[in-house]
């Protein structure tokens, strides 16, 4: 077959040309990212001349090049201007770093804290300018939400409020389903998930005149069966859910919504020691007797001490959360997932594509590896015998069974 000639230097000269000019027209973020891509499309350059007749070679190359700069480039913001935004849960973390951010950057900014006189709500009113309002409220009183909803609509009567950011969110404890009260099931529904549709749905006047913008502060345990944190991780798979509907029903009237996905940051919260001594004391207190003598309270010690390490891996810069927050709500575009924090692709790609088995082993080794059971070590009273898997037995044995 015969190949076409592969262009002359001087008309790769103007291709190279033309694609520093789109690159210097295209704002985007330096550093290593660019710079790997620049590399993988050299090595595909290299690649495309000794294996690709050069249509096909431009086309793929068009391709790669199109991906990258899409990926890379800054995608068109939309100008601050007057545009106001309630912010819950800034009493720490990504809450307060947010309202901080936004504030600073000409935002009007609601900010709703559990305490007005925390530390919290001291350092916004220190940091912060006048436009920024504190709001208390907490999520589990519907007359907390009703008072919010109110002063929003009174405070954003002349600029109408552009972005609800659904940032609160409670973890109650770290167990097994079978340890965890139900009652920290209820409570973590209430703050991640009823809190915020009662609060969304009130504000939702408001957002559709503006056409606004929703975004919502989810987690990997949404999507993953985390080891001891399903009480949390089913409140953010539903809130997420709920948002994904929101997305679809909401879009006739042009309100775009945002679910991050932040990994493990090192907010107050989810590092405060004592805070998790005490709530390991409560479980063990609170504990059934039964259970107790069957898990035994080595294996909660286990689990506590298990989570208190895999919290070392945190990172303590939360401004990729908040940067995706903010553009959440100001991009042309948004994305409706933001994956922010290390390793979180890889943990996707395992929990998608890889054997249950492997995937169950990879969150016991990165997050909480379980002891065996008290009641399930050699040598305990009433242990039971070893599971025998009848599927797998080419002659199973009748079976009798009671009426």
């Amino acid at each position: 077959m015969e190949r076409w000639p592969w262009p002359s230097g001087g008309a790769w000269l103007l291709v190279a040309a033309r694609a520093l000019l789109q690159l210097l027209r295209s704002d985007l973020r330096l550093g290593r990212p660019l710079l790997a891509a620049l590399a993988l499309l050299a090595a595909l350059d290299w690649l495309c001349q000794r294996l690709l007749p050069p249509p096909a070679a431009l086309v793929v190359l068009a391709g790669a090049g199109w991906i990258a700069l899409s990926r890379l480039a800054r995608p068109p913001r939309l100008p601050v201007a007057t545009r106001a935004v309630l912010i819950t849960g800034c009493d720490t973390g990504f809450g307060k770093e947010t309202a901080k951010k936004l504030d600073a950057m000409g935002f009007t900014v609601l900010a709703t804290v559990l305490d007005l006189n925390g530390p919290g709500a001291l350092e916004l009113r220190a940091r912060c300018s006048p436009r920024l309002k504190l709001l208390q409220m907490d999520l589990t009183k519907p007359e907390d939400i009703s008072r919010v909803l109110e002063i929003t609509k009174a405070h954003t009567a002349s600029t109408g409020l552009w972005g609800l950011v659904n940032n609160a969110g409670l973890n109650m404890v770290v167990a097994d389903v079978e340890l965890s009260p139900v009652a920290t099931f209820r409570t973590c529904m209430e703050v991640n998930f009823f809190g915020a549709l009662e609060l969304t749905k009130g504000l939702l006047p408001l957002l559709r005149h503006s056409r606004g913008r929703i975004v919502t502060v989810g987690s990997p345990a949404g999507d993953m069966p985390y080891p001891c944190l399903a009480a949390y991780g089913t409140s953010k798979a539903a809130i997420a859910l709920l948002m994904d509907t929101f997305s679809c029903e909401l879009l006739p009237w042009g309100i775009k919504v945002s679910i991050v996905q932040p990994g493990c940051f090192k907010t107050e919260a989810v590092t405060n020691v004592n805070l998790w001594e005490k709530r390991k004391q409560l479980l063990l207190a609170n504990l059934p007797r039964e259970l107790l003598q069957a898990y035994g309270e080595d294996y909660i010690e286990h689990l506590h001490g298990q989570f208190l390490n895999s919290l070392r891996m945190a990172l303590p810069d939360l401004s990729p959360v908040v940067d995706a927050i903010i553009d959440a709500l100001l991009a042309a575009q948004p994305r409706s997932r933001y994956y922010t924090g290390r390793g979180l692709g890889l943990m996707y790609f395992i929990h998608y594509y890889l054997p249950g088995g492997l995937r169950r082993r990879f969150l016991q080794n990165f997050f909480i590896s379980h002891l065996l059971p008290r009641a399930l070590r050699p040598g305990q009273p009433g242990q039971p015998g070893p599971v025998h898997d009848t599927s797998q037995d080419p002659n199973p044995s009748p079976t009798v069974s009671a009426l």
